[in-house]
């Protein structure tokens, strides 16, 4: 790489990881960066998975008190994650590119639409909870958030851009808890989600990392993670939304366009 080319990974990397930590997409920042250095795709994806590590793990840090109390939701799903990045850097590693970025601007489409409704959503849950036994209501509403939390992991071992969009739809409809602190979940699955992919590509895959842009992205991730999440927790929730939906519908006009 050129010095022109360094700075512009690493800046990526920043801009990347403190979008990540407050909402989720920073992947359609490092992405096209990588491809425009002349790196491969399956390689940018590989190599872009790795560098973001650094970056969860400071946004989680920074939102580690909205995590407090959480504990057990941590635990239910965690595991859902793990599989779920598992099964998407499996299929990284086995599929053609195509198939599932074809259906990524409709994942992120329903994902804002989850967000938009979100109060809406776990109004009508509430009620629904109202008129059944807490005990039964309760088992659904785990296994609903399994299920959905291991279909983001699958996403994101697979793709990682934008899949805090779709986990914060998927949590935010299902949990009832305020946006800040879904936040805060997200990031900690995210980052289980982005350490198993790049420990899978490590194991087996490790002739196809680009070494020099992942370091560039994880040193530039490390620090955005702790400017966005700085940043993020003192957004109000209708401002963290809008910021959400409007992230969002630039991702699909990107990926679209691509």
């Amino acid at each position: 790489m050129s010095t022109f080319e360094i700075v512009a990974v690493l800046l990526a990397g920043v801009g990347a990881g403190a979008i990540n930590a407050v909402v989720g997409s920073g992947t359609l920042i490092t992405f096209p960066i990588l491809l425009s250095v002349g790196i491969p795709p399956v390689v940018a994806t590989i190599s872009n998975a790795i560098g973001l590590v650094p970056g969860s793990v400071s946004g989680t840090w920074g939102y580690r008190r909205e995590l407090a109390g959480q504990r057990k939701r941590v635990l239910q799903l965690l595991p859902a994650s793990l599989i779920g990045a598992v099964t998407g850097a499996w299929l990284l590693l086995n599929l053609p590119d195509e198939t599932f970025e074809s259906v990524v601007p409709v994942l992120l489409v329903l994902a804002l639409i989850l967000v938009v409704t979100q109060t809406r959503i776990q109004g009508a849950i509430a009620r629904y909870r109202e008129r059944r036994e807490e005990s039964e209501s309760g088992r659904g509403e785990v296994a609903a958030t399994f299920v959905g939390t291991y279909l983001v992991g699958c996403y994101g071992g697979y793709f990682a851009a934008a899949q805090g969009i779709l986990l914060v739809g998927v949590l935010g409809s299902l949990l009832t808890d305020s946006l800040q602190r879904i936040n805060a979940l997200k990031n900690l699955l995210t980052l289980v989600v982005n350490a198993t992919a790049a420990t899978a590509y490590i194991l087996v895959a490790f002739d196809r990392i680009n070494w020099q842009a992942a370091g560039l992205i994880a040193a530039g991730s490390l620090v955005g993670g702790l400017i966005g999440s700085s940043i993020g927790r003192r957004l109000p929730a209708p401002v963290l939304r809008a910021t959400i939906v409007v992230l969002g519908v630039v991702g699909i006009w990107r990926i679209v366009g691509a």
